[in-house]
C-alpha cells in the first residue's frame, strides 16, 4: 500500500488497483494484458478488432444500452488498444461508481460479437485506416515503429486492408476467450470507492479461468524511409533511438533525455530549431518504454528543404549533450518532469492510465515512487545516452 493506494490479486488471477479519492469523480477501466506485440503479421489489428466490437453488444445490454447507461449517468467512456493492453474504461460521478462497473464488467464478459454488427465495423475500421494515413503527423509516427523494429511488432498496430478482411467472427472469438480471461486482467479504480466493493463485485462476476496470450519474439533494427506524397505543404519527420527497457534502472535516464531535448518550450530541440532558425511551428519528443521493447523519438514539422539541417540540428544537439551536459541542467530537467508528475495526478482518468501501464511494466507501486527514481538519475548516464550510434529515421515529404 502506498498511501490510499491498494494493490490486491484475487483468487480468480484478476489483478485489483485502487487508489482511494473523496471526490465526487470515479475512473474505472478493465485492462486486458493483450495488445499489438501479442499479435502476429497476418493478424495485425485483432485486439483492435475486438476492442470496437465489445461496445456493439451483449448477451444483455444493446450498443444503445451501453452508452445510455453511462452517458444518461453522467459518465463518459472510451477504450484503447495499445502494443501491450487493451483498455475499456469510463469515468462517472461518483455515485454511479456501481453502474460503470456492472456496464464495463458486462462488455469484457459477455459480448455477442454480432456477424451483422462485425461486417458494419470492418468498414468503419477501414476509415480509421484511411484516417491515419491521410494525417501526415499520425502516419509518420505509425510508420518509425515499422524501421525500429522487424515484424509482428514492426506491423501497424491497427491492421490493414488485408489482415483485417482476413479476421472473421470465428477468430475474434478464438482471441476474445483466450485473452479476457480475469487472470489475464487488470481492474483499476481511482476515486471514490470502498476496496472490498470492488474485490466482491470482481470475485462474483468473473469465475476462475485460465487465459492463454500469445507470446511473440521482439527484434530490433533501424532504418531509414523517406516518402513522397501529393498534395503536403510541410514535411513531417520522425527521429527515433532505442532506449533501455522498462526493467532495466537506465529507462529513467531515457526519460530525463527525452523531456531534455524536445519536451516542453525549454527544450533544447525546440531552442534550437524553432527559437533560433524558425525551422519548425511543433518539435515535440515522447517516451514509449516497456518491459519488451522502448524508444524515445522527436518529432518535427518542417519544409521539405530543411529536412536534412533539421536532422543535422538534432544529431549534433545530441552530441553536445554527450558531452556539455552540466549537473545543473540535469537538477532543472529532473525538477520539470517532476513538477509534470504531480501535476498529472491531479486527473483521475490520468492516473488510471499511469497506474494500468506501470503495472504492466513491473509493478504498480513503483509509480508512486517516480520522484525518487528521477532523483537518482546521474549525470554520466543521461550523456552516455545520448551518444547515438543507431537511429531510426522517418520523413514524409511534398512531392
Amino acid at each position: 500500500m502506498k498511501g490510499d493506494f491498494y494493490k490486491k490479486v484475487l483468487k480468480n488471477g484478476m489483478t485489483i488497483l485502487f487508489e482511494k479519492r473523496k471526490l465526487p469523480v470515479i475512473s474505472v477501466a478493465f485492462a486486458v494484458k493483450n495488445g499489438g506485440i501479442n499479435e502476429l503479421a497476418n493478424e495485425k489489428g485483432i485486439s483492435h478488432f475486438i476492442e470496437h466490437m465489445v461496445f456493439k453488444g451483449t448477451t444483455t445490454r444493446t450498443f444503445q444500452q451501453i452508452s445510455q447507461e453511462i452517458e444518461k449517468n453522467g459518465g463518459v467512456m472510451n477504450a484503447f488498444t495499445d502494443e501491450i493492453v487493451t483498455a475499456y474504461f469510463c469515468k462517472m460521478p461518483s455515485q454511479h461508481a456501481d453502474t460503470a462497473l456492472s456496464v464495463l464488467g458486462d462488455i469484457v464478459k459477455n459480448p455477442l460479437f454480432d456477424e451483422k454488427e462485425l461486417e458494419k465495423e470492418r468498414k468503419v475500421i477501414f476509415e480509421e485506416i484511411k484516417m491515419r494515413r491521410d494525417n501526415p503527423m499520425i502516419y509518420v509516427m505509425d510508420e518509425i515503429q515499422n524501421l525500429l523494429y522487424e515484424e509482428p511488432l514492426g506491423s501497424n498496430l491497427i491492421g490493414t486492408y488485408e489482415t483485417m478482411e482476413s479476421i472473421d467472427r470465428t477468430k475474434l472469438l478464438d482471441r476474445f476467450n483466450a485473452v479476457h480471461t480475469p487472470d489475464n486482467m487488470i481492474l483499476c479504480v481511482v476515486g471514490d470507492m470502498e476496496l472490498d466493493k470492488i474485490v466482491e463485485f470482481a470475485e462474483k462476476n468473473f469465475p476462475t479461468k485460465e487465459g492463454k496470450v500469445p507470446k511473440l519474439i521482439v527484434n530490433k533494427k533501424v532504418g531509414t524511409k523517406i516518402e513522397k506524397r501529393k498534395g503536403l505543404d510541410q514535411a513531417n519527420l520522425v527521429f527515433a533511438y532505442h532506449v533501455p527497457l522498462a526493467d532495466d534502472k537506465k529507462n529513467y535516464a531515457a526519460q530525463v533525455l527525452s523531456t531534455l531535448m524536445a519536451e516542453g518550450l525549454s527544450s533544447r530541440l525546440f531552442s534550437e530549431i524553432r527559437e533560433k532558425r524558425n525551422l519548425a511551428y511543433a518539435v515535440k519528443g515522447d517516451s514509449n518504454i516497456n518491459k519488451d521493447f522502448a524508444y524515445n523519438l522527436v518529432r518535427v514539422g518542417t519544409t521539405k528543404e530543411k529536412v536534412e539541417e533539421v536532422k543535422k540540428l538534432i544529431l549534433k544537439e545530441f552530441e553536445k549533450v554527450s558531452e556539455e551536459l552540466t549537473e545543473e541542467e540535469l537538477r532543472q530537467v529532473k525538477e520539470q518532469m517532476i513538477g509534470n508528475y504531480q501535476i498529472a495526478m491531479e486527473d483521475s482518468q490520468t492516473q488510471m492510465v499511469n497506474l494500468i501501464f506501470s503495472e504492466l511494466n513491473g509493478n504498480a507501486e513503483e509509480f508512486y515512487e517516480f520522484e525518487e527514481k528521477i532523483r537518482t538519475v546521474n549525470l554520466e548516464d543521461v550523456k552516455n545516452l545520448a551518444v547515438i550510434k543507431d537511429y531510426s529515421f522517418m520523413v514524409l515529404v511534398p512531392e
